[in-house]
């Protein structure tokens, strides 16, 4: 920084003007800040991690009252919890106490190539749960956190769980077989494959704007902001973790999982998913479940708490509060 001397001009009139106008206006905004109703989030001081029984490192967001009913969020592939952050501050602002963390592999957990099967994504949440000691908790699982959910909720130690919503959820079955001949073939897979080994930073992109939100339809509403979000999550996580999930989203069968939940389950799905095609997986999935629950939204797409959190909100907490 060069010294002030006087042979160097001081501020004129106006500048002088406009450093008082900004700080009267910086003064303003602690109180204009205060006067506006903000969601009270009470809880401890704690750390934002911890460490799997297999040493992997695991992100979490812990939020809101300690002694509330906890609702625990499973995010899709390939992206980290921050997918749910709507639905966290709204339901922190009802009172509820709200848990996601970042699947091993994928946001700001450890970028771990080990442990990518279903059974070891459901021990990681397992392994949190009994970290904060979660009892009597709604778990919301999307995409492939919905097949995360399926697999934690059906183990689940008896008063952890309460309910469970499975949102464009994977469950049972992805992969074309000849017992799911309906499904999505192989080619698909190994498409996407292709696509993360070839240029994942793209392919991040095409998948946003294209069919996970829906904006390839026409007449879509189109969000940057969404797009961009989506890339960001994703490329903040390995490319190693995100190439072996393919394995586990599409070919993992969970008809055993579905069957085996006791607690209630709400099954919401959008009409128009392109990802997880609705009749090979919500329509499916109620049927196995034993008390299970359909709500179909018409027109939506995969992504469709995303593009539409004030009506999807309104139904988790009626189903939640039923």
């Amino acid at each position: 920084m060069t010294p002030f001397t006087p042979s160097q001009p001081g501020p004129n009139r106006r500048e002088v003007l406009l450093t008082a106008t900004a700080a009267s206006a910086l003064a303003l905004l602690p109180s204009v800040a205060s006067a506006q109703a903000q969601p009270e989030f009470r809880g401890s001081r704690e750390m934002s991690t911890f460490t799997t029984s297999d040493g992997t490192e695991v992100f979490f967001k812990n939020w809101g009252p300690k002694d509330a009913q906890p609702i625990v969020f499973h995010h899709g592939w390939p992206l980290s919890s921050d997918d749910w952050d709507n639905q966290m501050l709204f339901f922190a602002s009802k009172g509820y106490r709200v848990i996601s963390h970042d699947r091993r592999g994928h946001g700001r957990s450890s970028q771990t190539d080990m442990g990518h099967d279903t059974d070891t994504y459901a021990a990681d949440v397992a392994e949190l749960v009994a970290h904060l000691d979660l009892r009597n908790a709604v778990h919301i699982g999307h995409s492939t956190g919905g097949g995360e959910a399926a697999r934690y909720v059906a183990r689940a130690e008896p008063g952890r769980v309460a309910k469970a919503a499975l949102l464009g959820a994977i469950p049972p079955l992805m992969l074309q077989t000849d017992a799911n001949p309906d499904g999505i073939p192989m080619e698909v897979f190994d498409g996407f494959r292709s696509a993360l080994a070839a240029n994942r930073a793209q392919f991040y992109l095409d998948v946003p704007s294209g069919p996970f939100f829906g904006f390839n339809r026409e007449g879509a509403e189109v969000s940057q902001g969404q797009i961009q979000n989506w890339w960001r999550q994703g490329m903040m996580g390995s490319a190693s973790a995100h190439y072996l999930c393919i394995k586990v989203f599409s070919e993992t069968d969970q008809t055993e999982d579905l069957k085996a939940i006791d607690v209630p389950v709400l099954v919401m799905h959008g009409a128009d998913d392109q990802v997880v095609p609705i009749a090979n997986s919500a329509e499916k999935a109620v049927k196995l479940l034993k008390n299970g629950t359909l709500k179909v939204y018409n027109g939506l797409s995969h992504g469709f708490f995303a593009t539409h959190p004030d009506t999807v909100n309104a139904d988790l907490l009626s189903f939640i509060e039923a």
